[in-house]
C-alpha cells in the first residue's frame, strides 16, 4: 500500500458536498441575522464557480499544494479568488470532519492526561507518507523540500494510529521532503506519555519505545526465525498503510 495516493470515491465526493453545502447554507443564515442589510437579499456579484467546484476546488488544493496563482489558473478564476474559496472551505471542513483522537482533547487538560494513560495500554503504529509539490523557485527551499526517496520535491506527512487503525491519534503535516521519518517521529513524541510504545518500518531503527523489523545485516541474510518475524510483524502495520 505504500505510495499509493488516497482516492476518494465519487459517492464520498458527493456526501462531502452534500454535508459541507449544508454547513455553508447555516453559516449563511447565521451571518444574515447579524448583518445590517444595504442591498436587496440575492444581489452582488454571483459565484463563479458551483458549490461542487469549490469544494473540488479547495480538495485539489490540499492534495497538490500548487501556489494560488495555477491553482485560479485551473478553475478559471482568479488567485485572490482562489486563496479565498479555499480558506472558506476550509473552516468548513474542519467543522465537519472528524478530528483527530488528540485533537479532540487537546484543549482539555485533565482529558488529554486521561486520554495520554489510555494510550500506553497499546502499541501505536506510526508510518509517515509523501505528497508531491510543485518545485520551489528558491534554491535553498528546494534542498529542504527534496525527498531523495521520492527524488522529487514533496510535503511529508505522519500518521499515529491504534493497532489494526481503529481511530486516528495524531497526524503531522506538511513537513519538509527532507525531513526524515525517525526526525518527525520525534517531533511529536512529546504528545504522549514517555512510556507510551509504537511499532514502525525500518525507517524508525533507533527511534526511543518504537518497536521495529529486523533490518538486514551487511553482507549477511535474516535468519528465517527473523524473517518470519518481519511478516507478523508487517502484518500488524497494514492496517495503517492503507491509511496512507
Amino acid at each position: 500500500m505504500r505510495g499509493k495516493y488516497l482516492e476518494l470515491a465519487l459517492d464520498q465526493f458527493l456526501k462531502l458536498v452534500q454535508q459541507a453545502e449544508f454547513r455553508h447554507e447555516q453559516r449563511k443564515t447565521e451571518i444574515e441575522r447579524s448583518k445590517v442589510r444595504v442591498n436587496l437579499k440575492g444581489g452582488g456579484r454571483k459565484p463563479k464557480l458551483t458549490i461542487a467546484e469549490e469544494v473540488c476546488l479547495s480538495l485539489f488544493y490540499l492534495r497538490q499544494m500548487p501556489t494560488f496563482e495555477i491553482l485560479g489558473m485551473h478553475f478559471d478564476v482568479s488567485k485572490t479568488e482562489a486563496n479565498d474559496t479555499f480558506h472558506y472551505w476550509l473552516k468548513i471542513f474542519r467543522s465537519i470532519l472528524p478530528a483527530s483522537l488528540l485533537e479532540q482533547v487537546e484543549e482539555r487538560e485533565a482529558d488529554y492526561a486521561i486520554v495520554q494513560e489510555l494510550l500506553t495500554e497499546f502499541d501505536l503504529i506510526v508510518d509517515s507518507y509523501e505528497q508531491p509539490r510543485e518545485r520551489p523557485r528558491d534554491n535553498h527551499e528546494q534542498q529542504q523540500y527534496f525527498s531523495g526517496k521520492k527524488k522529487r520535491h514533496t510535503f511529508k506527512s505522519q500518521v499515529v494510529s491504534m493497532p489494526k487503525a481503529q481511530d486516528i491519534i495524531d497526524v503531522a503535516v506538511g513537513a519538509k521532503g527532507s525531513t526524515s521519518d525517525i526526525s518527525l517521529f520525534r517531533s511529536q513524541m512529546s504528545k504522549f506519555a514517555h512510556t507510551q510504545s509504537f511499532k514502525g518500518d525500518k525507517a524508525y531503527v533507533g527511534g526511543k519505545n518504537i518497536s521495529t523489523p529486523h533490518k538486514k545485516p551487511r553482507n549477511r541474510e535474516l535468519s528465517v526465525e527473523q524473517k518470519a518475524e518481519n511478516k507478523a510483524f508487517s502484518n500488524q502495520r497494514i492496517f495503517a498503510l492503507t491509511l496512507n
